[in-house]
C-alpha cells in the first residue's frame, strides 16, 4: 500500500467511520478489500483501483442531499490536495463518476479495467446477505416502508428517475438488486455474484411465505 492510499484511506475512515445508511468505513473497506482481490485476477493498475474503491462514495447523492454526480469533483480535488499526480486524480474521477448504478433502462459505460474491477466491487457488496442487510438499514435510515404489496416496482430511464425514487424497500431488490448480477463485468465477480443472486431470490421466496402466512 503506497504512502498516498495510505493517507486517503485514513481521510476516508473518519468521513465514514458514523455512517448509519449501509455506506459506512466497513462497506468501503469491503469493496476495497474484494477490488484488491479481483485485481490479482483481472489486472489493471492496483493504486488506481485502491484509491477509486476507497473514495467511490466520498460525495454519493445518497448522502449528499441529494446532488448528482458529485463526487468525481470531490474525489480529484481531495487527491490533488494529497499530492497525487494530475493524470491518476483525472482517472479516479472518472472511475468515480460512472461507478454508480444509475437505473435499470441507464446503460453502464465504464471503460477501464480499474474501473470496471471497482464497479464490480462494490456491486458485489450491494448483493447477498449483506446486500439485504444494507439495503433495509438504508431504507429504514430514510424512513422507507419496507413494503407495501399494492406498490410495484419501476425500471427507470434515468439516473434522476432513479436517483428520485422514493419507493419501499422491497421494490428496490427488483428495481436494482437482482438486475445487478447481469451487469457485472469480470468472469471473476460473476462467479461470486451468482451465488450472492441466489441467496436474495430464497430470501424473497421466503419474505413472501412469511407475509402471506395465516396463523390460527
Amino acid at each position: 500500500m503506497s504512502e498516498l492510499v495510505q493517507k486517503i484511506k485514513k481521510h476516508v475512515q473518519d468521513v465514514f467511520k458514523h455512517d448509519a445508511t449501509g455506506h459506512d468505513w466497513f462497506h468501503i473497506e469491503r469493496v476495497y478489500k474484494m477490488a484488491v482481490h479481483l485485481q490479482l485476477i483481472e489486472g489493471g493498475d492496483l493504486e488506481l483501483i485502491e484509491l477509486a474503491a476507497l473514495l467511490h462514495d466520498i460525495s454519493d447523492h445518497k448522502m449528499n442531499g441529494g446532488i448528482l454526480n458529485a463526487g468525481g469533483n470531490v474525489a480529484y480535488e481531495l487527491l490533488m490536495d494529497y499530492g497525487c499526480s494530475e493524470i491518476k486524480a483525472q482517472n479516479v474521477k472518472e472511475i468515480v463518476d460512472g461507478v454508480s448504478y444509475k437505473g435499470a433502462n441507464v446503460e453502464d459505460n465504464m471503460k477501464s479495467i480499474e474501473g470496471k474491477i471497482v464497479q464490480d466491487a462494490d456491486r458485489l457488496d450491494a448483493i447477498g446477505a449483506i446486500g439485504i442487510a444494507r439495503a433495509f438499514a438504508f431504507g429504514g435510515n430514510k424512513n422507507r416502508p419496507m413494503y407495501l404489496p399494492d406498490s410495484h416496482p419501476e425500471l427507470h430511464d434515468s439516473f434522476e428517475s432513479y436517483a428520485n425514487s422514493k419507493s419501499h424497500t422491497v421494490n428496490h431488490f427488483y428495481e436494482k438488486l437482482l438486475l445487478l448480477k447481469n451487469r457485472l463485468n469480470t468472469k471473476s465477480a460473476l462467479k461470486i455474484g451468482q451465488e450472492r443472486h441466489n441467496f436474495m431470490e430464497n430470501y424473497l421466496q421466503q419474505f413472501y411465505n412469511e407475509w402471506d402466512t395465516i396463523i390460527e
